[in-house]
């Protein structure tokens, strides 16, 4: 069963006198619980592909079906919900609150959702002890180190079970052993939770971690193969 259905995306910019075209008729079905890696250069539309999945960019042409919703035809505070019930996000660059400590940086998603502070700190606890960082709940997320960092981004990420999980360059601010501990965690999460996972990535280390990876070039699928 289809998680994500995008039939004939096409996404144009205009930049200065020239339109750009970023993606081309994609037409693309994602399963639950599949793990898929966008791969290309940059430039090639991965990220432009991502971005519409997540729902924080329209295509310009096309349809896009996510979990049963039309995203296309969503108001933006209806996809601000949507997004909030059914994704996590993963950035590379972590996307952490400085002000707020591990705790309350894992927690924000949740006080989005309206759960009460007992529902809110039972998830909160389990997550960070998933993740290997039950002591550093008070610690500011300064005080971490970069793996560290990106292992409360994935803690804030699942915190609400979401069906979806999006993951744009997870271990481009990482070195290669903090990085591979870090995909191994998220995909090791991941089939717990039962989600799907997107990886956009050009780093061949994090295709390992797909079962399916679609290769992107001037805006185009050029293969779509699974992996063992």
């Amino acid at each position: 069963m289809a998680l994500i259905s995008m039939r004939n995306i096409e996404k144009r910019y205009r930049l200065e006198m020239a339109d750009i075209q970023a993606l081309a008729d994609v037409s693309l079905d994602i399963g639950i619980g599949e793990r898929v890696c966008l791969m290309g250069p940059s430039g090639s539309g991965k990220s432009t592909l991502l971005n519409i999945i997540g729902c924080v960019d329209k295509a310009s042409a096309g349809r896009t079906i996510i979990d049963g919703e039309d995203t296309d035809s969503l108001s933006d505070s209806r996809l601000s919900d949507f997004r909030n019930r059914t994704m996590g996000f993963v950035f590379q660059s972590f996307n952490l609150i400085p002000v707020l400590s591990v705790f309350e940086n894992v927690e924000y998603p949740l006080l989005l959702r309206r759960l009460d502070s007992r529902e809110r700190r039972r998830r909160v606890d389990e997550m960070l002890l998933k993740v290997g960082l039950a002591e550093y709940g008070r610690r500011s997320p300064e005080r971490l180190s970069g793996g560290q960092r990106q292992r409360v981004a994935i803690a804030r990420a699942l915190v609400t079970a979401p069906r979806l999980v999006i993951a744009d360059e997870p271990t481009a601010s990482l070195d290669h052993t903090t990085g591979r501990a870090v995909l191994e965690l998220m995909v090791e999460m991941n089939g717990k939770a039962g989600s799907t996972l997107i990886f956009a990535t050009h780093d061949p280390t994090v295709a390992e971690f797909a079962s399916r990876i679609v290769t992107l070039s001037d805006g185009r699928v050029v293969a779509d193969r699974e992996v063992a």
